[in-house]
């Protein structure tokens, strides 16, 4: 069984190309680019998401549903100073994934390194490849 990926639909390209041919980029919410992988004992799940901290995803799993999630909001005290154009740093996205009912979902653990979220995913015992079986002729 394949994992799907679930999420939010996005603005068209029309739309898009209008958002970006403008000055308005700053506001264009990017979804992290995401590898799902599957070998013959676990389904790994990588997402792209350079320049952030472990503490900045939320990953939760519930009936069936596994939803990686991430806010993060950056402010700066800098006083005494007169801006003529601020731009706020806030970042977030929501990326949600159909879990096949043959994941460990108690087994299921993850790590940040090098800009890359990887989430393991466990498959049940039943779920594993099972060796040839030879078959005697009589």
């Amino acid at each position: 069984m394949n994992l799907i990926k679930r999420q939010k639909p996005v603005f068209t390209s029309l739309i898009d190309d209008l958002f970006l041919n403008q000055d308005w980029s700053h506001i264009h919410r990017d979804v992290p680019a995401v590898n799902i992988l599957e070998v013959d004992d676990r389904f790994t799940i990588e997402l792209a998401a350079p320049g952030k901290k472990k503490e900045d995803f939320t990953i939760e799993l519930e009936d069936g549903l596994l939803t990686i999630s991430s806010e993060v909001e950056s402010k700066s005290t800098e006083t005494g100073t007169s801006y003529t154009r601020k731009e706020f740093g806030f970042s977030s996205f929501r990326r949600s994934f159909n879990i096949p009912d043959t994941v460990l979902s108690d087994k299921i653990h993850a790590h940040y390194k090098d800009g890359i979220l990887t989430v393991s995913l466990p498959k049940k015992e039943e779920a594993l490849p099972q060796p040839k079986k030879m078959i005697s002729i009589k």
